[in-house]
């Protein structure tokens, strides 16, 4: 697994991409697909060893959640796993991945994550990674409850 620089196809791939319940807030349809590919949003693919996409991982802006209070003393990271490959135990190696990455290309003093309370493996996954719960809130959107989570 590693992280390359996000194409076309991976964004047009991305966005048709639909997940089970009760991650069905995950899904990305009516996604534009520009927005993978905007360098603002700091999107990059996740690959496997024949190259083939299998998730995305994000650094900056795109990783908050609107109600949270964020600062700029971390380097925000999120992302997202092909539907079919969620639930196999490929999240933590996936987020492990991201964060070596993002240690070379950004050099962050701290990472954080934003993890939505019944996402009960994704919580799991970033605290067997070392993050620690730092505060709690619930979406501006439609009031659903984050962690956000610290790694120095």
């Amino acid at each position: 697994m590693r992280i390359t620089e996000l194409t076309e196809r991976h964004a047009a791939d991305i966005v048709t991409w639909r997940y089970p319940a009760p991650y069905r807030r995950y899904d990305l349809d009516g996604a534009d697909p520009a927005y993978f590919l905007d360098p603002a949003n700091g999107m990059f693919a996740l690959v496997d060893e024949g190259d083939q996409l299998i998730g995305y991982r994000s650094f900056g802006p795109d990783g908050r959640v609107p109600g949270g209070a964020y600062d700029d003393a971390a380097l925000d990271t999120g992302g997202g796993l092909r539907p079919e490959l969620t639930g196999r135990g490929l999240g933590r190696r996936a987020i492990a991945t991201g964060l070596a990455f993002g240690r070379e290309r950004f050099a962050p003093r701290a990472y954080r994550v934003t993890v939505a309370d019944f996402n009960a493996r994704a919580r799991r996954v970033v605290e067997s990674l070392g993050f620690v719960r730092t505060s709690g809130f619930a979406a501006e959107t439609d009031g659903s409850l984050f962690g956000i989570y610290l790694l120095e």
